[in-house]
């Protein structure tokens, strides 16, 4: 099979929001009036961000997912992707699997694969994804102010438990594993959340990288601080049940893509009309504070003393 025909078979779909899609040396795209265009783009590394012998399928999914979830911390309305990818080889039922996750949830988001490249070399997948947002109205990091709440949405640590597992640091039980290793293999972007902040939050961004580190970023951009109250962070009661873990994988353990954001302390009651109405549980977890940096506190009202803050690729 060669390059084109691996394209054509498996990454060539009708693109009915594009002027010109796949099959030439550039796509053409129409923003629509009044909107900006938000890009992001995200590479998966085998043996960094995933495990070699990954299900195809899942991994597909994951791919398009945490690309999504960027979008997602921007208030932005996903549209169109490019999907760039190292292949050890042509695996024609490696491929299908992939793909077919792949456009499960662009189809669910209403995304148009536009583009991309493919070559030899190393297992390695990027996506580079393209959304819409009125201007003006995109989420940023740097517009938290102090007084404001901080939230969170779903719950946290669930995936770098199960990623714990698979490491050998722990034994989860196959109930539980199962449960920790849908949040690890099938992250759900947070869309709908997304662009019902746009008028509400200050500031917002995904965890990708666990809560303190990506909070860190909206601190810093915006020069606040942050206190938060451990006891109100959401965490599931598999991860209750391994106390020992519980706190590096909620608060340091990545691989979450839920939105933390920041929003005025009287958006309080909205905000949980909103977590009702788009079914996702949402958490207030602290505020936003004059200062620098962040501190947790037990329910004691003791400061934590943290090993780790999150993941750092170097």
């Amino acid at each position: 099979m060669s390059e084109f025909d691996l394209i054509r078979r498996h990454f060539t779909r009708a693109t009915p929001s594009a002027l010109l899609g796949v099959g030439d040396d550039a796509a053409l795209l129409q923003v629509p009036t009044g909107e900006v265009m938000a890009v992001s783009s995200d590479m998966l590394v085998s043996g960094t961000h995933f495990f070699p012998d990954a299900d195809p399928y899942l991994l597909g999914h994951k791919t398009l997912a945490v690309n999504l979830s960027d979008l997602a911390a921007m208030g932005a309305t996903p549209r169109w992707a490019t999907l760039a990818l190292s292949l050890p080889n042509a695996d024609d039922a490696w491929l299908d699997r992939f793909s077919a996750g792949f456009f499960a949830l662009a189809r669910q988001h209403h995304v148009d694969l536009v583009g991309g490249d493919t070559t030899r070399g190393p297992l390695n997948l990027c996506v580079t994804i393209m959304g819409t947002v009125p201007a003006y109205q995109a989420l940023r990091r740097d517009g938290a102010q102090v007084a404001d709440e901080i939230w969170v949405s779903g719950k946290l640590g669930d995936a770098a438990l199960a990623l714990a597992h698979l490491q050998g640091k722990v034994v989860l039980s196959g109930d539980e594993f199962a449960t920790c290793a849908t949040a690890l293999h099938r992250p759900q972007p947070r869309v709908a959340l997304g662009l019902a902040l746009r008028d509400i939050a200050h500031s917002a961004i995904d965890i990708s990288d666990g809560l303190l580190a990506d909070l860190g970023h909206i601190l810093a951009a915006s020069h606040v601080g942050a206190v938060l109250d451990y006891a109100a962070l959401p965490l599931s009661s598999v991860l209750l049940s391994y106390a020992d873990f519980a706190q590096q994988c909620v608060l340091a353990g990545g691989d979450d893509y839920e939105l933390c954001f920041t929003a005025p302390a009287t958006r309080h009651t909205e905000l949980l009309r909103i977590a009702q109405e788009i079914a996702l549980p949402l958490s207030c977890i602290g505020k936003v504070v004059a200062g620098s940096g962040s501190v947790v506190h037990d329910a004691q009202g003791n400061i934590l003393q943290l090993k780790s803050r999150g993941y750092d690729h170097f």
